[in-house]
């Protein structure tokens, strides 16, 4: 086992895939020379050359143009978006063509793109380097929508991503970046599906059922919530399309509970979907309604106020209080 943050651990996961296959190439703002922002990329440009590793002129919607007719001519593109509110540029060619184009064709065309983007606040940045999109691309058919939360997700689920002939979405959670985790490197396979959830701690009073950057203060909250007596379940949903919803309802039928959690906005959320699933196929099981703690409905406030949009250890328990109250 090697000890990676999750930027390293991506890292390792794209120079695994591509050694295995030489139509992986890279595409992206600044990924080659510098390493990317986050210095995800770093080093790969040297020893991959600059073919495989192609610094891009700052335009979107022109990388995933050149990405989706590298797909059509046989490569497996990885894309990544320097930073997640910078991707609206390039909505129309992933919501029009990526997504579209393997059921215009009738299955005649794939398109193994995977789009990379750096998600979530949290580190003090500017604006439109703070979003939460996620639900457009989850709503969107044609995509498959998937974030990694530690490091031993973020080196198998990038290659799995590779792997698909479906367009993938990867979120990774880019305050989360420099947070370390056990990967095994030698490992042939991965331990789980793409799209399926994980059980991260089991529980009896209250399921909690995050994403992403939430993960962590959901685990936390477990810890702090057990001191008062409570036992909460958390579940990492790591695909919001396609959803697992057969691991959630599992855990609802055993805990009576569920509180979701996600950094973006509730309102037509990813919460939203998940709290209807589950009220539909659990609803003789719950014993209070199924609620959701995420971010307030208005435009990501400025990086000095941001932890007060942000929902924390806090806001997560006093959802778990509010479900126990029923």
């Amino acid at each position: 086992m090697t000890k990676l943050t999750i930027a390293k651990a991506i890292n390792a996961g794209l120079r695994r895939a591509m050694e295995r296959d030489p139509k992986v190439v890279l595409c992206g703002e600044d990924i080659g020379t510098l390493g990317g922002v986050f210095r995800v990329t770093e080093h790969l440009q040297k020893d991959f050359g600059e073919d495989r590793v192609r610094d891009t002129p700052l335009a979107e919607s022109g990388i995933m143009g050149t990405a989706i007719g590298l797909a059509l001519r046989g490569y497996r593109p990885v894309v990544e978006i320097q930073f997640d509110g910078f991707v609206y540029p390039a909505f129309d060619q992933i919501v029009s063509q990526l997504a579209k184009l393997h059921h215009r064709s009738q299955g005649r065309v794939k398109l193994p793109v995977v789009v990379r983007i750096p998600m979530g606040g949290g580190i003090g940045a500017v604006e439109h380097h703070s979003e939460s999109n996620e639900a457009y691309f989850a709503h969107t058919a044609g995509l498959k929508v998937v974030f990694c939360s530690n490091p031993e997700d973020a080196y198998w689920m990038v290659q799995q991503a590779i792997e698909s002939d479906d367009p993938v979405i990867l979120y990774e959670p880019k305050r989360r970046y420099h947070e370390k985790g056990e990967v095994d490197l030698d490992a042939q396979s991965a331990p789980r599906d793409l799209f399926g959830a994980h059980v991260l701690r089991e529980g009896t009073d209250v399921t909690l059922a995050c994403y992403g950057p939430m993960v962590k203060t959901c685990l936390d909250a477990a810890t702090a919530a057990e001191d008062e007596g409570h036992s909460l379940e958390v579940i990492d949903l790591r695909s919001i399309s396609p959803l697992d919803i057969d691991t959630l309802t599992a855990s609802v039928a055993k805990t009576g509970r569920m509180v979701v959690v996600h950094e973006a906005a509730t309102f037509l959320g990813v919460g939203a979907e998940v709290a209807a699933q589950v009220t539909e196929r659990c609803f003789y099981q719950l014993e209070a309604p199924v609620l959701r703690v995420g971010g307030y409905n208005v435009p990501y406030p400025a990086s000095k106020v941001e932890e007060d949009y942000l929902p924390d250890l806090d806001r997560v328990l006093a959802g778990v209080d509010r479900s126990l109250a029923y």
